[in-house]
């Protein structure tokens, strides 16, 4: 064996999982390694790389289904689903420009292990809720399979949901199947300008709870660097909040949305075009990108009720020289930190169990990342429960033990 394994099939994971147990050595699970820096450093004695797995084997438009192999690119997915005008609805991030990757590496099994989700999480779900089955490898050198290719499908445990955002730690996913859905004929996005963060958070509810339909709400204040479209004005704040559907539909509900916002300040629209590129680059955070002038910050993503966002924000810029985003209509919070030897885990941390919700270190350095929680800390009885599930799927704690939680 060397110190880094392609498999070429489930059979190859399978043999490779079950050498780990026989020699009681230890693998680090990757696909095309986009998202390799995010969590605990690996220490692992070997990669089991799965970027060979690749190949959509089902696609049926008709049945929106589509399966594939784990390490199939995530943009060729995207590519086949276009020519159907379908789209995986749950909007998955690229993680690879915050974390200095180039972007478009990521692949389908690790859009699932890391349970990826973008601006339409809001009204469409996250990857879980869109994830119909796979088949897997245990930590017990076990192939398994679980769900179908229908929602309905599942009686007993829904294993699928514990895979996703397991980040590769219970099982190595083999072959995927998740549900597509039509790709909208149009969209267009409403922009409120100069608003500070709380009357954003309040613009944002009062559009989400409106019958207009909005698939997207963000706010980027004015101090974070950001411009991928003509319209958006340079240094003032943007609240963004995303029509999508056919074109007539598209057009009445930014009317009335333009409408019932016209009060709270100026508003502009971006076409489709510039919307799209509005979207990508929130859904992405490109302000906060690696090789962009927040690169050298360390980014926290904070997930929380969407009226809380604000606040957390508050507490954060009290204690903090912080750059803030918010998507999810404020529910999620994205912050990019002054670099410090703590990676300002306390003051985040703080604001967290003041509010509620639970945060993320997604970028630091390697050190930081091993000496402080980079998921959130779990409570005595979850932890037990977790460590339980562990010891079900890898009791000798071959695939990415540790990633998540120590000793886990």
């Amino acid at each position: 064996m060397t110190d880094a394994l392609k498999a070429r099939d489930a059979k190859d994971v399978e043999s490779a999982v079950q050498w780990a147990l026989a020699e009681n050595k230890t693998f680090e699970v990757v696909g095309q390694g986009s998202k390799r820096a995010f969590g605990r450093p690996a220490q692992s004695d070997a990669t089991l790389d799965l970027s060979g797995l690749t190949g959509i084997t089902l696609y049926e438009p008709e049945e929106l289904v589509l399966s594939a192999r784990a390490g199939t690119p995530l943009a060729e997915i995207e590519a086949q689903l276009a020519t159907a005008a379908q789209e995986l609805a749950f909007e998955p991030m690229d993680y690879g420009p915050l974390l200095g990757v180039p972007p478009g590496r990521g692949t389908i099994g690790g859009v699932v292990a890391a349970n990826l989700s973008g601006p339409r999480r809001i009204k469409a779900g996250a990857a879980r809720d869109h994830f119909l089955g796979t088949s897997a490898v245990s930590g017990r050198g076990e192939i398994f399979k679980t769900g179908g290719r229908v929602v309905k499908n599942v009686t007993g445990y829904d294993l699928c949901k514990l895979l996703a955002g397991s980040w590769g730690t219970l099982g190595a996913m083999t072959d995927i199947t998740l549900k597509t859905l039509p790709r909208a004929e149009t969209e267009a996005t409403i922009l409120l300008l100069g608003l500070e963060a709380e009357p954003a958070m309040r613009a944002m509810a009062a559009a989400m709870g409106s019958s207009n339909e909005v698939s997207g709400a963000a706010h980027v204040p004015g101090n974070v660097g950001f411009r991928v479209a003509d319209a958006l004005p340079i240094g003032r704040a943007i609240t963004a909040l995303r029509l999508e559907g056919v074109e007539p539909s598209v057009v009445h509900r930014q009317r009335e949305l333009q409408q019932r916002l016209r009060s709270l300040g100026p508003l502009a629209v971006l076409d489709a075009v510039q919307s799209r590129l509005l979207w990508r680059a929130i859904r992405d955070v490109v302000p906060f990108a690696a090789d962009g002038p927040a690169g050298t910050r360390m980014v926290w993503r904070i997930s929380t009720a969407p009226m809380q966002g604000a606040e957390i924000a508050r507490i954060i810029s009290a204690a903090c020289d912080a750059e803030l985003m918010f998507d999810w209509a404020g529910g999620l919070v994205w912050a990019a930190l002054a670099p410090s030897d703590d990676g300002s885990a306390p003051v985040i941390r703080q604001a967290v169990e003041s509010c509620g919700g639970h945060a993320t270190l997604v970028r630091a350095p390697a050190a930081l990342r091993a000496a402080v929680p980079v998921f959130e800390p779990q409570q005595r009885g979850l932890a037990a429960l977790t460590k339980r599930v562990k010891q079900s799927f890898d009791p000798k704690g071959v695939l990415g033990s540790g990633r998540m939680w120590a000793g886990v």
